[in-house]
């Protein structure tokens, strides 16, 4: 409810109270992020509300929307899950979008390279994100041609999301670029959203994802367009805006000590998961095979480094 109440707000807000004159081809792009995003939770969440309310009503009321033994079908719940699920991420990330827009641009002191396609890559991966869901499910045993069409739109949710990062890398070409903290996360998400957006793509790929499915390979992914994708842009933002909100400057030095540890404990922690997921270690696994031990025993010392490192951000606020 909080979600749908959010959106309707920020959707009626940027509709109906903009400023004189600004039309919506002059909107700055973290705005035109947030209408998007406030569509996508609109039409996503009413789905994770019925799906709950069903399993809610299985475990306890009897019913059988989900259970096999009663005549329901428990790949339904997969498909409503993924269904609000896959554009979910999507949520997370274009706000992301939205924010790197504004801070390449400032410390670059170009304006944004192809803003308006900015603005239609987005809308477009926003369109895509609904018809994706099912490359969560490639082993489920849906039909082969399902998992063709699907196999597609999820390559396709490529293409604006590469316009994207070219657009932001020539933003930077031949810019006065200085690099204080704020453009430190954004050029950082940079090269790591597109280091996991190509781990997408292997994953989006039908016949590799049965050999990926599941495993560690699909952690690191996802925590490279999540922790050094979303959490690197609003670092990014926090330290963008923080002095404009708070009216005070924080130490650029321990901001600069915050980003580097972060960058290399991120990478320490995230890439060995992709080479025990290639090597067959599975997700949620209460104990792995010995030949695991190294690489998880490296990715549990980045990931105490990251913590720690976080900790430096706390005393910077």
């Amino acid at each position: 409810i909080s979600s749908i109440l959010a959106s309707l707000n920020v959707i009626v807000t940027i509709m109906n109270l903009r400023a004189p004159g600004m039309t919506y081809h002059r909107m700055p792009i973290f705005i035109w992020s947030w209408l998007i995003t406030a569509f996508l939770l609109l039409a996503i969440m009413p789905i994770l509300a019925g799906t709950v309310t069903m399993l809610l009503t299985d475990r306890h009321f009897g019913t059988s929307f989900f259970s096999a033994a009663g005549g329901g079908d428990p790949l339904m719940f997969q498909h409503l899950f993924w269904f609000f699920g896959h554009p979910e991420v999507y949520v997370l990330v274009m706000p992301a979008f939205g924010i790197i827009s504004e801070i390449i641009p400032t410390f670059s002191r170009k304006p944004l390279f192809g803003a308006n396609l900015m603005v239609y890559a987005i809308a477009c991966i926003a369109i895509l994100s609904f018809i994706v869901w099912v490359h969560h499910m490639f082993v489920t045993g849906v039909g082969v041609y399902v998992k063709i069409f699907f196999m597609f739109t999820t390559l396709l949710v490529a293409v604006p999301t590469a316009i994207k990062i070219f657009n932001w890398t020539a933003t930077m070409y031949k810019g006065s670029l200085t690099f204080e903290t704020p453009m430190l996360f954004a050029v950082g998400f940079l090269f790591l959203f597109t280091l996991g957006g190509l781990g997408g793509l292997m994953l989006g790929i039908v016949p590799a994802d049965y050999q990926y499915q599941d495993t560690y390979f699909v952690v690191g992914h996802f925590h490279y367009t999540i922790v050094a994708g979303v959490y690197f842009a609003i670092l990014s933002g926090v330290y963008y805006w923080l002095p404009k909100w708070s009216g005070r400057m924080y130490s650029m030095p321990l901001a600069k000590w915050h980003f580097w540890l972060s960058l290399v404990s991120l990478n320490v922690t995230f890439m060995p998961m992709h080479f025990v997921g290639l090597a067959g270690m599975p997700r949620r696994i209460p104990d792995y095979a010995l030949q695991f031990a190294d690489f998880n025993m490296i990715a549990s010392i980045g990931a105490f480094a990251f913590g720690l490192s976080q900790l430096l951000f706390l005393v910077l606020l």
